[in-house]
């Protein structure tokens, strides 16, 4: 005897209705909220990830952060060479809770680029680059050079005298482009000095730029679910490996995120010098240069690979192809083993480029004289070694051992 049938347009084991009432009559119609559970709830994630996977999050929250000052801060800021610096200090001295913003936003900068270079260094380290996760890797790369422009744009816009002469140094170096350069100096300055015209187009790439670097982390994401994590152990890791996204890994980005704030805390409240450059608190003086001319610290090894050439095109080509270079790294590196924590060669050679990054970053910040000449040079010849020459070695020996 049978059972009794479906009607014609029900199929078998047809899904629950899921939320109902005006919720669910919406999400049937334009399904965000279960596209959002399915991606960010239910979404499945290896057990195995260690504390480096929590500075995704710690990015996201900073960036979130970073725009809400910076939105405040545009509303009260005036981009002329005579209004820039004094609107600064009115933003701190005038405006109710102004110097909160800027510290929050100051201190944000800094530790967003922090947490992008240790993003980028667990990328390198574990080989989220390799396929299929090249185009993941690849934007990225982009929204470090966004991150990059914002910040340097940022970073001219208060009209100090760092600002000023950092922005000099950069006109400049654009300038050493042969045949190309006196265009491109002129067209990133707008005009032949340093004035309203300059802070006007920096403020406002200042501010579309994050607002693009926000769609641009929308395709990161993209990717990311498309693709799938990565793990430390660089190997496809089965369903029953694969925990959901919540509980367990909100409540680990919950545990980082109250870690972070509080560095973020001490330093934007308790120690704000440490980030900060005296000499930008005194108004740009086309007429005085600073004894020592030097950018943000997160700046400071390309700034150190600038100085280490002996032509300024030469340390502009050596300071853009530090970057550019990772943009080939799924390619250099062919080797059929993803995490360097099973590629003993690899690993040393991931700790002497953390070094000569470093060092890098010291020669920036002692001019490349003397022996700094000497070391910011060796760093460099070893920075671009390990992409050029390191990891394709090391990719053809282990791919002819696996064949083997």
């Amino acid at each position: 005897m049978s059972g009794p049938s479906l009607p014609e347009n029900i199929p078998p084991h047809a899904p629950s209705a899921g939320p109902g009432g005006i919720v669910g009559w919406i999400d049937r119609r334009l399904p965000v909220i279960s596209g959002f559970r399915q991606e960010y709830i239910d979404f499945r994630m290896p057990k195995n990830l260690n504390a480096l996977w929590n500075f995704g999050a710690i990015l996201t929250a900073v960036l979130v952060l970073m725009l809400a000052t910076g939105i405040f801060l545009a509303m009260n800021y005036t981009p002329t060479s005579a209004g820039a610096f004094m609107s600064v200090e009115m933003i701190e001295r005038q405006l109710p809770g102004g110097w909160m913003l800027r510290a929050m936003h100051m201190t944000g900068a800094s530790l967003f680029m922090a947490a992008l270079y240790i993003h980028l260094f667990r990328g390198l380290y574990y080989g989220s680059y390799k396929q299929p996760r090249e185009i993941l890797w690849l934007s990225g790369l982009v929204l470090l050079l966004m991150v990059m422009v914002t910040a340097f744009a940022g970073y001219v816009l208060p009209w100090g005298q760092m600002s000023y002469w950092g922005a000099d140094v950069a006109g400049k170096a654009v300038g050493a482009v042969p045949v190309i350069g006196g265009t491109l100096e002129h067209v990133m300055e707008g005009s032949d000095h340093l004035g309203d015209i300059f802070i006007h187009r920096f403020f406002v790439l200042h501010f579309l730029m994050a607002f693009a670097i926000v769609a641009v982390v929308a395709i990161h994401v993209a990717a990311l679910h498309v693709s799938g994590p990565n793990n430390p152990d660089g190997r496809p890791v089965p369903e029953r490996q694969t925990v959901p996204f919540h509980p367990y890994y909100t409540t680990k980005d919950l545990t980082g995120l109250v870690l972070f704030a509080l560095v973020f805390v001490a330093l934007a409240f308790l120690w704000p010098d440490l980030l900060s450059e005296p000499e930008n608190y005194r108004p740009a003086n086309p007429m005085h240069t600073p004894a020592d001319i030097e950018p943000e610290w997160y700046f400071l090894p390309f700034y150190g690979l600038l100085q280490s050439v002996p032509s300024k095109f030469g340390g502009l080509l050596a300071a853009a192809g530090s970057i550019l270079v990772l943009f080939a790294v799924p390619w250099l590196d062919r080797s059929p083993i993803r995490s360097a924590r099973f590629r003993p060669a690899c690993r040393i050679g991931m700790v002497g480029l953390v070094i000569s990054f470093v060092l890098m970053g010291l020669v920036g910040r002692h001019h490349a004289e003397g022996g700094w000449m000497i070391a910011g040079r060796i760093a460099a010849l070893y920075y671009f070694g390990y992409f050029l020459v390191l990891l394709p070695l090391c990719a053809r020996r282990e791919g002819q051992q696996a064949e083997g």
